[in-house]
């Protein structure tokens, strides 16, 4: 049976609609950006935002993406560092709720919380606070929590971290795991490009990169950007927003569209995104359904507040992919 064990920072999202962006700018927060905080500062944006809508989720990118698996019925699996409080339980519960095997550390600190800005045009800006989640290191990586795994998802905003992350991947390799690998941020890919290259080169198979961490990555446009990360890993994926995403495997590429959808919200978007390629990899699908199926999920997750989707809007989601997957 195949299985999916995610990693990334644990984090609880607090989704927050903006009425305009002035608060991005008071905070100096570039918008689309993900901005690493202190506790003040995120106590501070979450005090200046006390009047706005607010939702919270368990989050963080990797976690997002193994969430969609499992409400696909993709047995799954992840690892992280919560604090002993209120939303490390929460995250933990949440996990468990969802059928998904928790392999949670615990840290000495404040569990962390991600700020999701959302701006009047849909688009998300995070202010970041890790907390305990940063707490995570390559000696929490032990093969053990591999065994039964035949997938491991990472995020790029733990690629800060080097030595957790080459840990991860080497134990990965070591029990034949295949690695995908999620660029997650463009100023997070531009600050670490050179390890990120080495890892992609010598130990991810999978990458999925919006167009502008692509461009971070390889210093090209879409079209071009595909070409050069797929000359270093297996399969490479660069989502381009309104205009699909693009998919490249040697000489097998594809240009997938969108599905017709009215965006509040693109948190999670590229997550579950990756929730719907992995599971069509999983069921062993042509690469253009594995990035419909993407395409499907993408688009409803976008429909609402948060990286989480409804009942109904997973039970459409289904229909969908039912008709993809029997195409």
């Amino acid at each position: 049976m195949k299985k999916v064990l995610g990693l990334g920072n644990a984090l609880v999202d607090i989704m927050t609609m903006l009425e305009s962006d002035a608060l991005l700018n008071e905070f100096n927060l570039p918008k689309g950006s993900m901005q690493l905080v202190d506790k003040e500062t995120a106590n501070n944006i979450n005090n200046a935002t006390k009047h706005l809508n607010k939702k919270l989720a368990s989050g963080g990118s990797a976690a997002n993406t193994i969430h969609g698996l499992a409400n696909l019925g993709v047995k799954t699996g992840y690892i992280g560092k919560i604090g002993k409080d209120e939303l490390g339980e929460f995250f933990r519960n949440d996990m468990i709720k969802s059928n998904i095997e928790p392999k949670l550390e615990y840290g000495l600190t404040d569990s962390g919380c991600a700020i999701a800005l959302v701006s009047p045009d849909s688009e998300r800006t995070f202010a970041t606070y890790l907390g305990a989640a940063v707490e995570i290191s390559d000696s929490d990586i032990r093969p053990s929590q591999f065994d039964g795994y035949t997938h491991f998802h990472i995020e790029g905003y733990l690629v800060q971290n080097h030595a957790l992350l080459l840990k991860a991947v080497q134990t990965a390799k070591e029990k034949n795991l295949i690695i995908s690998l999620d660029l997650a941020s463009y100023n997070v890919v531009e600050a670490n490009l050179e390890f990120l290259e080495n890892l992609v080169l010598n130990y991810v198979d999978i990458v999925f990169a919006n167009e502008e961490e692509a461009k971070a990555f390889t210093g090209f446009e879409p079209e071009s950007a595909l070409i050069a990360l797929s000359d270093k890993c297996e399969i490479a994926i660069v989502k381009t927003g309104k205009n699909g995403s693009l998919i490249k495997k040697g000489d097998d590429s594809h240009s997938i569209g969108i599905i017709p959808v009215n965006s509040i919200d693109t948190t999670g978007a590229g997550d579950l995104y990756a929730s719907g390629f992995l599971y069509g990899l999983l069921n062993n699908l042509s690469l253009d359904k594995c990035g419909n199926i993407g395409a499907v999920l993408s688009g409803h997750v976008i429909e609402e507040i948060g990286a989480k989707m409804s009942l109904n809007k997973w039970e459409k989601s289904l229909l969908m992919i039912d008709k993809i997957s029997n195409l």
